[in-house]
C-alpha cells in the first residue's frame, strides 16, 4: 500500500513543482502528462497531472482550474537541521506569498507551509513543563522561527 498526498492546482503546476523541487534537496519531478479525455475541468489535453518527489514524501498533482483553494487544513511541514536552512526556505517560499506566525506562511500559490527548526522538536521534547511553557510561549511570538531565541526561551532568558 502506498499513501501519496496530492494537490490541486488552479493554474501553474508544472512552475509551483519545478520551485519547490528545488528548493528541498532529495527531491524531483517525476513525470507530467495531459489526461486525453474530456473532463468536468475541460477538453482533452487540458488538464495536467503529474507525480513528484519532496524529500522523501511522494506527491501527485493536477492542474484543472479553480477548485477550492489550499487552506491551513492542509500543509507541507519542513524539518530543518539549522537557522540557515529555515532562513534560505523562508525567503523563498515567501516571496510572491504571505508570512504567518509560528513558523508558517503561504507561498505565490496559496499552499500553507510550515518551516521549523529540528530543534524546535527536540526543545518541545523535554520532560520539564516549565521549559516547554518556555518555548512554546517564544514560538507563539514570533513569525519565522530563530533557534537562538527558543533555545533562550529554553534556558529562561
Amino acid at each position: 500500500m502506498k499513501v501519496t498526498q496530492h494537490l490541486w492546482f488552479a493554474q501553474d503546476m508544472e512552475a509551483a513543482i519545478r520551485f519547490y523541487t528545488s528548493l528541498i534537496p532529495g527531491s524531483s519531478a517525476e513525470w507530467t502528462s495531459t489526461l486525453p479525455a474530456e473532463t468536468p475541468s475541460g477538453p482533452p489535453g487540458s488538464v495536467k497531472i503529474a507525480a513528484f518527489t519532496l524529500g522523501d514524501q511522494r506527491y501527485m498533482a493536477i492542474e484543472a482550474g479553480p477548485l477550492d483553494p489550499f487552506n491551513h487544513s492542509f500543509s507541507i511541514m519542513v524539518e530543518c537541521d539549522d537557522q540557515a536552512e529555515v532562513d534560505r526556505l523562508w525567503e523563498a517560499l515567501q516571496e510572491g506569498g504571505s508570512i504567518e506566525q509560528c513558523g508558517w506562511l503561504r507561498d505565490r500559490w496559496g499552499l500553507s507551509w510550515q518551516i521549523v527548526p529540528k530543534r524546535l522538536g527536540e526543545l518541545m521534547s523535554d520532560p520539564d513543563t516549565e521549559k516547554v511553557k518556555r518555548v512554546t510561549e517564544a514560538m507563539l511570538k514570533m513569525v519565522k522561527l530563530d533557534v537562538a531565541g527558543l533555545e533562550a526561551a529554553y534556558e529562561g532568558g
